[in-house]
């Protein structure tokens, strides 16, 4: 029965609205425990509130890490993560996609530590055929260790999407046509972890990890995914399909197929463009010293 068009029931109605769209969101809760597994760290990773939220830790002895359990052939990633608080100079926080192997694949989301105070650095880079250095660098619009925030990761056939909180901060096309090498056959995992690297992270090594401080630990707090999971039988995507979720419910479906042929229109492209212009601190495209001869092939692409 229709609720009468009263201040009173309008207040219902919000209110039913409001708990509908809650036990939406519950149903839908992440469930680390059903989709990844802690694959090392003695311990040192930990899955909490009935799998609803992953830590990971680092000491002197060791980092820990996770993984998803199933492999995917394109997908739509986002992953909600709060960073080592405080001084994090030394460590660094991973996220990202990879395939096995010498000439493996591979989409990264690395957050390099610093002292109390300064900056952490987003490092991203794709490697193709086993072969990277397309590293390109941010610092952050926020502090990235006082709450959750949303990274994502958007890899269909034409394209590579990298987002912070919905704005697009990177994009890596399918080049294939001038001889540039595309993740596009080689299944990968999703993969996370926290581990040391004093020698290089922070200032190019001059800072090293304060072990006094530890343990280090990062919060990875929800996640959802759209993909193409691949099996022993193949993709779950076949040719008349342009997506797989591995959400279930009617909206998620509806939903899922437009990732694999999305493409930044014209409002992404502007925010994308204001992060590079505001808060990029290295791209390997501009980086005439290191690449002296000449620069890659996809840099001087229009």
């Amino acid at each position: 029965m229709a609720l009468p068009a009263t201040p009173l029931g309008s207040l219902v109605a919000s209110l039913l609205l409001l708990l509908l769209t809650a036990n939406f969101m519950a149903t839908n809760a992440s469930d680390f425990n059903k989709n990844f597994r802690v694959t090392w760290g003695d311990g040192r990773g930990k899955m909490l509130n009935n799998g609803k939220l992953l830590t990971l830790s680092l000491d002197k002895i060791s980092g820990s890490g996770f993984e998803s359990k199933n492999q995917y052939l394109f997908v739509k990633i986002d992953m909600q993560i709060k960073l080592v608080p405080g001084d994090s100079a030394g460590t660094v926080t991973t996220y990202y996609l990879s395939s096995t192997g010498p000439n493996h694949d591979e989409i990264d989301f690395e957050f390099l530590g610093n002292q109390s105070g300064q900056p952490y650095t987003l490092h991203t880079n794709v490697f193709s055929q086993g072969k990277g250095n397309r590293e390109q660098q941010f610092h952050l619009w926020f502090d990235p260790t006082t709450d959750f925030h949303t990274y994502s990761v958007l890899w269909n056939p034409q394209r590579i999407i990298f987002s912070v909180d919905g704005t697009p901060i990177r994009e890596f096309k399918n080049m294939e046509s001038i001889g540039v090498p595309f993740p596009k056959s080689q299944p990968m995992r999703i993969y996370a972890s926290l581990w040391n690297a004093d020698d290089w992270a922070t200032q190019g090594g001059r800072i090293k990890t304060d072990w006094n401080k530890a343990p280090f630990t990062a919060f990875y707090g929800g996640f959802s995914i759209n993909a193409c999971k691949w099996t022993s039988r193949g993709s779950s995507c076949t040719a008349s399909q342009s997506s797989a979720s591995t959400t279930s419910t009617a909206a998620s479906r509806s939903s899922s197929n437009s990732w694999m042929n999305r493409e930044l229109d014209s409002t992404s492209q502007e925010r994308m463009n204001w992060v590079r212009k505001n808060y990029m601190i290295y791209n390997y495209c501009t980086d005439k010293g290191r690449f002296s001869q000449r620069l890659p092939l996809e840099c001087n692409a229009s």
